[in-house]
């Protein structure tokens, strides 16, 4: 378990840590936990709204990614 996740919020060469890729983590958890404090609270869940906003989520993450491509290093020797 903790190399799966050790893997998710690395870089490629699964080394150096990507503060792109846990900020990205914990974003979108925040956005679930405020979005379900809400609904218990008010009652009240509109999943178009909830949706959109998720997907813009994914989007800015996804964008920042790929963004920063560039600057991942390109030849990651896996035996090192």
């Amino acid at each position: 378990m903790l190399q799966a996740l050790k893997n998710m919020f690395t870089g490629v060469d699964n080394m150096t840590w990507d503060i792109g890729r846990i900020l990205w983590a914990k974003i979108s958890v925040v956005y679930c936990a405020i979005s379900g404090y809400h609904a218990i609270m008010h009652g009240t869940f509109d999943p178009q709204n909830w949706a959109i906003g998720a997907s813009a989520i994914l989007a800015g993450g996804g964008g920042a990614l790929s963004l920063k491509a560039h600057t991942e290093p390109k030849n990651v020797d896996p035996a090192a």
